[in-house]
């Protein structure tokens, strides 16, 4: 397993565990919306048990959650399946967040029952990696009343000092005041580490998908240039860089007919020095044994590879599909509708070689999103989604185009 150092010296693994996708017992993720809600069969904590002790065995040595994750469990499950493990608590390192998220949350008593909570939740006395979560969510605004304004800042800078947080760090989403201003402030709170969204696509291209994005390529060099080491969050894309798609494969299988694009995806990520690890949320263990053989070592891309995946970046933005990372912050949808499926269905349609007919549309439309969770025709508008929203998608625009779509197929269909 090639690795990296924390700022701090500490050896940390490249490949990152994200336990947003723990595995259900049902053969989903927690974080996965199920035709009942989410998975009611809860998350399996044997399997979660084996795949955690396989990261371990195979030198991977950081795990990222949230007090947000898989309803509120991903931090109890983890430091179960972490001291279930056989290793050490030295042996790796924790990452965590203060998930401040709703306004009932913002003042600092509630934010340190929450750090108390994650300790206990996570078996520990201490916190290697914490973060101040998703700091541009809301505006810069919903910023200050999140960390400056109670003190949160100051009283996470204070848990630094006394050991109880071994590293402080924020991750990244949305208003770029909010960025700026931390770094600007760096000299005063002394970052250890950030946490971006970063990928082949948005490297480049975040910017030209929502004016309100900064590109990866400018949060990244902003941060190597005050030294401040860079964690990676959804370098899939949501999974959008691992699903097959014709344009993608059309650029880089040719390069390497072996590899999935979930591996050409990796290794761009890994390519950068100041990347000190790299997040995936692994559901399967197949899909955590070809993260780990991809890092173990990693491949950095050459010059000639890093330019095939910037025309497949160019070739995916090219089909104008939605930049829905299947997150699930949009749900519960409070008519019942499956956002991320909704939306995802009509991304694969755009990715696919060549169009289907009309009625081979709608049969997939009908397996894609089942009737009970009610389809894009019962949007209502009301807009709840969106602020919930990291990539600032006009949820209920998306729906409504979705609905007219798919209208226009069933009347063609009626029609024939």
């Amino acid at each position: 397993m090639t690795s990296r150092q924390t700022k701090d010296g500490r050896k940390v693994s490249l490949l990152g565990y994200g336990a947003m996708r723990m595995p259900t017992v049902d053969g989903g993720h927690a974080n996965s919306w199920v035709k009942t809600g989410y998975s009611s069969s809860g998350i399996d904590q044997k399997m979660l048990d084996a795949q955690i002790k396989y990261l371990l065995d195979h030198g991977v040595t950081y795990f990222d959650t949230s007090p947000a994750y898989c309803r509120g469990e991903s931090e109890e499950r983890l430091g179960r399946a972490l001291a279930a493990s056989g290793y050490a608590r030295g042996d790796y390192i924790i990452a965590t967040k203060l998930s401040n998220f709703a306004p009932q949350q913002y003042p600092l008593e509630t934010c340190k029952k929450m750090f108390e909570d994650s300790l206990r939740f996570l078996r520990t006395d201490y916190i290697d990696n914490y973060l101040l979560h998703a700091i541009g969510n809301g505006g810069f605004k919903t910023f200050s009343q999140r960390y400056l304004e109670n003190g949160a800042l100051d009283w996470c800078v204070k848990l630094r000092e006394e050991k109880r947080v071994r590293n402080l760090g924020f991750s990244y989403h949305g208003d770029p005041k909010a960025f700026e201003w931390c770094l600007d402030h760096h000299g005063e709170y002394k970052w250890d580490f950030c946490q971006i969204q970063m990928n082949y696509v948005d490297w480049r291209h975040a910017k030209e998908v929502n004016d309100r994005n900064l590109d990866a390529k400018y949060l990244y060099e902003r941060l190597t240039a005050l030294k401040i080491p860079v964690v990676i969050m959804e370098p899939l894309l949501g999974g959008r860089l691992a699903r097959y798609n014709y344009a993608l494969a059309k650029e880089l299988t040719p390069l390497d007919p072996e590899a999935t694009l979930a591996k050409w995806a990796l290794r761009f990520c890994g390519t950068f020095p100041n990347v000190m690890t790299v997040l995936s949320g692994m559901t399967r263990m197949e899909h955590i044994e070809e993260n780990v053989e991809t890092f173990s070592p990693l491949k950095p891309c050459s010059e000639a590879e890093l330019a095939a995946l910037e025309r497949a970046a160019q070739a995916l933005l090219k089909l104008n599909t939605i930049p829905c990372n299947s997150c699930q912050y949009c749900m519960p949808c409070p008519y019942g509708l499956d956002i991320p499926s909704i939306l995802t269905f009509r991304n694969t349609i755009l990715s696919m070689p060549t169009s289907p007919t009309a009625r081979e549309t709608l049969k997939m439309y009908a397996k894609a999103i089942p009737e009970e969770l009610r389809r894009a025709e019962h949007c209502t508008g009301c807009g709840r989604c969106n602020p919930h929203c990291p990539q600032s998608i006009d949820i209920p625009k998306e729906i409504a185009m979705i609905d007219k779509w798919i209208d226009t197929l069933k009347n063609e269909e009626a029609g024939r």
